[in-house]
């Protein structure tokens, strides 16, 4: 499957939209827009209200932009996570290092 990565910035805040599946075949492709877009960001958000599926790919993808944004004293939001997803965060234990909101 893939996936649609829509990107909103608005002054410090940039939200990436994910649709579709992040796996292994499109972190890569998430990797790249964050390391472009990511210079003078203070708030970084994922918006993965049409984000259907994760692997560990993906979930490194987003514990790597979490270290970015501490490391920058920035803040890092995951919103709008569907039951399956809140799910693998919540196994892994992401649930605890991230800021989920719904």
């Amino acid at each position: 499957m893939n996936m649609e990565i829509i990107i909103l910035q608005t002054g410090t805040e940039l939200t990436i939209s994910l649709k579709g599946s992040l796996d292994s075949t499109t972190s890569y492709d998430l990797e790249q827009v964050i390391d472009k877009s990511l210079r003078g960001i203070t708030r970084l958000i994922f918006d993965c209200q049409d984000l259907e599926y994760i692997s560990s790919a993906g979930l490194r993808i987003i514990l790597r932009s979490q270290k970015i944004m501490n490391e920058r004293n920035g803040e890092l939001i995951v919103r709008h996570v569907n039951d399956a997803i809140l799910d693998i965060f919540t196994i892994t234990g992401f649930l605890k290092v991230l800021t989920i909101e719904q």
